[in-house]
């Protein structure tokens, strides 16, 4: 099969590799979409590698053994391994397992577990299914481009009567615009490239803010917000002073969830706000896969919108040269082309 590799700063290329070999409870995916994430920084830094990325949707091309999926079932791989035994991976917070697997030694294949490649392997149980009324690309959006901050809006009751704040408009702070409206929450965002914050009011941004100067960003939030804050916030821009300036621009007694991996935060403002403040990775799929669907279905245009470009597998070089000037949103690898 083809995969992406990194040769140093700036330059890959695609290699030839072995299929990945499955067995146990591991069924082998076809790659159909790869969206593209974090790996950028991989590239731009030049950490050599053949085995890069964690998102794709595809079709199960072969199993191990019969089990939760069959030869021809459209599928979304979840990130990362859980054990699938604790209590963490039972009640489906796999990511956060303590003891995950390592599908080298279950299955002695070295290849299958980078997605920037033809085909990838994945327990049963962590592969998402897809009805055939959602298109493969838009059902590829249930990872970073929705998951995370899904995730968020479940774990605050994000609804209608609700003012959002996100913080953070890259890929997936605009998939967390996305989640916002269609609850019909009214959204304010804070971004300092303009590209995206002309996407996220496309997306349905009421306004965007630049966060470059926080004591003059807060205002802005206090004057829109009549001087209460954001009901709810969402940090997802991993820069180091955004989490204090949420907490700051998110009222009373609000909520506060991060996606991203910013800080420090001020306990003294989350005590003397009385700000409930919530960490998300990825999302519940055993618990929340109804929802997500009914998500995935109602956002198809806005996800049209989201998914700004698509590259052939080839032309990865292209589309990491993209990401790195930051005018997109959310961009799709074909593993095929």
């Amino acid at each position: 099969m083809k995969v992406v590799t990194i040769n140093s700063a700036r330059e890959c290329s695609l290699a030839e590799r072995p299929d990945p070999v499955i067995k146990d409870n591991y069924a082998l995916v076809k790659i159909l979409v790869a969206p593209m994430c974090t790996e950028v920084h991989d590239y731009l830094a030049g950490r050599v590698s053949d085995c890069l990325g964690h998102e794709a949707a595809g079709e199960v091309v072969e199993v191990a053994r019969p089990g939760r999926v069959q030869v021809g079932d459209r599928v979304v791989v979840m990130p990362q391994n859980g054990c699938g035994g604790c209590d963490l991976c039972l009640s489906g917070e796999h990511i956060r397992c303590r003891t995950p697997r390592d599908p080298a030694s279950v299955t002695g294949s070295q290849t299958g577990r980078g997605t920037y490649a033809q085909y990838c392997m994945q327990q049963d149980w962590l592969l998402y299914q897809i009805p055939d009324d959602i298109p493969i690309d838009h059902a590829s959006m249930a990872c970073c481009g929705l998951g995370p901050t899904f995730s968020a809006m479940q774990m605050m009751g994000v609804v209608a009567r609700d003012t959002v704040l996100i913080s953070g408009l890259g890929a997936v702070g605009l998939g967390g615009v996305v989640n916002a409206r269609l609850r019909g929450a009214r959204v304010i965002g804070l971004e300092t490239n303009p590209w995206r914050a002309a996407l996220a009011k496309r997306l349905g941004a009421e306004e965007v803010i630049d966060p470059s100067q926080a004591d003059e960003a807060l205002a802005q939030i206090m004057d829109l917000t009549g001087g209460r804050g954001a009901d709810k916030s969402v940090e997802s821009s991993s820069a180091a002073g955004a989490p204090d300036l949420l907490i700051r621009a998110t009222r009373i007694n609000g909520e506060m969830t991060s996606v991203g991996w910013g800080g420090p935060v001020q306990a003294r403002d989350i005590v003397a706000r009385g700000v409930t403040l919530r960490g998300a990775w990825h999302w519940n799929h055993l618990r929340d896969a109804e929802a997500m669907r009914e998500t995935l279905r109602a956002a198809g245009p806005l996800l049209e919108c989201l998914i700004t470009h698509r590259f052939p597998m080839s032309k990865v070089r292209e589309a990491w040269e993209l990401q790195r000037t930051g005018h997109c949103g959310k961009v799709l690898l074909d593993p095929w082309v």
